[in-house]
């Protein structure tokens, strides 16, 4: 569901009045539980899934060192998008599946505050996903990030929502 302002129109929750950005107040929003999971995936060659499976990449174990990223990610996301809240994450995880020429990633964080943990999913997501690709690359140059997304949300006054 949008936001609505005064007149029930959507309107987006950063800009304020003047047009200008600002981060939402959160202070009067009720805590709840509220959990995110979000998808990426990395279009790679099969010889690079097989290298994944194995361990022979040159520079390690890509999907231990893209866990961890992400999960590191989930946790700095308000350092590094400018209006999220810093919120106390209470689960973040990163899991992969190696499909016929491609990882999809995905991430579920959880928090119990007064705002959601989209935009710590998708970061998580992100990272990972980078980090996939800065692994791969030594063995597959054209390797390509697609489809970060949400695939679902729950907590909150809008409820519950998933693809």
């Amino acid at each position: 569901m949008a936001a609505m302002n005064a007149e029930n129109q959507p309107h987006l929750t950063h800009l304020a009045s003047d047009g200008s950005a600002m981060m939402v107040d959160v202070s009067e929003k009720r805590e709840t539980t509220r959990e995110a999971t979000a998808q990426a995936r990395v279009q790679t060659t099969v010889q690079v899934l097989q290298l994944l499976t194995e361990g022979g990449l040159p520079k390690g174990d890509a999907l231990a060192v893209a866990r961890v990223a992400g999960i590191m990610a989930a946790k700095k996301t308000p350092e590094l998008i400018p209006l999220c809240h810093p919120l106390p994450l209470t689960k973040a995880t990163v899991d992969f599946q190696l499909e016929d020429t491609s990882v999809v990633i995905e991430a579920t964080v959880r928090t119990r505050g007064v705002t959601g943990v989209e935009m710590e999913a998708l970061t998580a997501v992100s990272v990972a996903a980078l980090s996939v690709y800065d692994m791969i690359k030594a063995v597959d140059k054209h390797a390509v990030i697609t489809d970060v997304k949400v695939l679902a949300k729950s907590g909150g006054k809008s409820g519950d929502w998933s693809l």
